[in-house]
């Protein structure tokens, strides 16, 4: 019995570390990009695509690194945003249909999957589901 808590207890730190690794750094970088005015130049590149599933501009920022990295990463920059609960909403579907694309690419290649029709697929899901959620909320 104590053996297992030890050993999860280690699993469980070594997950705790992981995300570390990843959220404090990408939460520190998005505050450094977001008082520097950044993610104002990225907002208003941005902003007329990102209007069309509801959210402001600087979300594609959170947006990116959830398609491209991982969620954890865009929850470090979610968190660093001034959304709404609407928006929250609306970002956090999007990423739940695409996310950690590149991760992903690599095991559909793998396993010999039509990658570029399934990323596709994934991608273009998820600004449906925002497009609808910007209607129906």
């Amino acid at each position: 019995m104590v053996e297992t808590i030890k050993r999860g207890f280690k699993k469980a730190l070594d997950s705790y570390l992981a995300l570390v690794k990843i959220i404090i750094p990408v939460y520190i970088l998005v505050t450094f990009i977001k008082y520097t005015g950044g993610i104002n130049y990225l907002a208003q590149i941005f902003k007329p695509m990102m209007k069309l599933v509801g959210l402001p501009g600087e979300a594609v920022l959170a947006l990116l690194t959830g398609y491209l990295l991982n969620i954890y990463g865009a929850l470090a920059v979610i968190a660093s945003l001034d959304l709404t609960v609407r928006e929250i909403t609306i970002l956090g579907t999007m990423l739940g249909i695409a996310h950690s694309l590149i991760i992903e690419a690599a095991v559909i290649k793998k396993i010999n999957g039509r990658l570029i029709a399934l990323i596709s697929l994934r991608v273009i899901l998820s600004i449906v589901a925002g497009f609808i959620l910007n209607l129906l909320l």
